[in-house]
């Protein structure tokens, strides 16, 4: 599929669909355990107010609009494109059956044309058995990608950017969505504070384990009105400059399965939302260092699959 040392996501979606495909972001307004109170309040330390979306209850009118706007954006730049549906913001299956049910039907209309597949974020600890019911059904019509924020893979990490659920919640969330018959993208964030370049490696160890269909990454960013702001301004925890994180990344995608895309390689944020690192990287750099810190190594994705912990340098 490509000569790139990594399974990047651009030629696997064109080798798939037939056809260049963009996705569609879509917020449904919804929330998830961690501010609402069943779990916590303020949400995960890393996450702004409302960066994610406004934990407001959109519509189905509302989001078919989203949709159509968003179809329409895509088509402007090439009229053959397929879209994937991309709900986005927060928790999505931490709802009612019925209110799911809802949601995902403002795709019906697009699934023999433009809607190439539906993207659902949420959370490991958000997906009910009657989630993955309706999901599952709408699969035999199209693709289902359910995104799982895992972020590392370390309980005590877990615990203290205050994500409230554990690595086995993953897991399990992998192993019962497979089984749905529904692809897994994986979410991590490398630079946690207390994680280091041992974290990195882990994490992408477990995303191997479980067999997720996809992963997503990106370095840590310090957003303003975040709890991670008050941490970073005390002094006690601080960003990886673009040097290191390629580091780290080469790492991390050494040690994923050969199998596995790679759906995003760096994060990124408008500036006057981030505070930290001051200065944005654009992705494509990040991309051409990655390939020349794995040209330099000799090494590839998956190279070091099943390697265990060794002394970090």
């Amino acid at each position: 599929m490509s000569e790139l040392p990594f399974r990047s996501l651009s030629p696997y979606l064109r080798a798939r669909f037939g056809r260049e495909v963009h996705r569609v972001a879509l917020d449904a307004g919804s929330t998830c355990p961690n501010r609402d109170g069943s779990k916590g309040f303020g949400g995960c330390v890393y996450c702004d107010v409302d960066g994610s979306g406004n934990a407001e209850l959109k519509s189905g009118f509302q989001l078919a609009e989203q949709l159509e706007r968003g179809i329409e954006r895509v088509l402007r730049r090439d009229p053959n494109s397929g879209v994937i549906a991309y709900f986005q913001s927060y928790s999505n299956t931490y709802v009612e059956r019925s209110r799911l049910k809802e949601v995902l039907q403002v795709v019906e209309p697009y699934l023999k044309d433009r809607v190439c597949a539906v993207s659902i974020a949420t959370r490991p600890d958000t997906l009910p058995a009657e989630a993955l019911e309706l999901l599952s059904e709408l699969a035999q019509r199209v693709p289902v990608w359910i995104e799982l924020g895992l972020e590392a893979a370390d309980d005590a990490l877990l615990a203290k950017i205050k994500r409230f659920h554990t690595v086995q919640d993953f897991s399990s969330a992998v192993e019962r969505s497979q089984a749905a018959g529904l692809e897994v993208i994986g979410h991590a964030i490398l630079g946690l504070p207390g994680d280091g370049r041992e974290g990195a490696r882990r994490t992408a160890r477990l995303f191997a384990e479980t067999g997720v269909d996809g992963v997503k990454v990106h370095n840590l960013m310090v957003l303003r009105r975040t709890q991670l702001e008050q941490w970073y301004r005390q002094g006690a925890v601080a960003v990886l400059d673009t040097e290191t994180y390629v580091d780290w990344l080469a790492d991390f995608i050494e040690r994923l399965a050969p199998h596995q895309i790679l759906h995003r390689l760096s994060g990124d944020a408008p500036a006057d939302e981030r505070i930290a690192p001051t200065r944005q990287v654009h992705a494509s750099e990040i991309r051409m260092r990655l390939l020349a810190e794995l040209e330099g190594r000799k090494s590839r994705q998956g190279c070091r699959l099943g390697e265990r912990s060794q002394p970090v340098p």
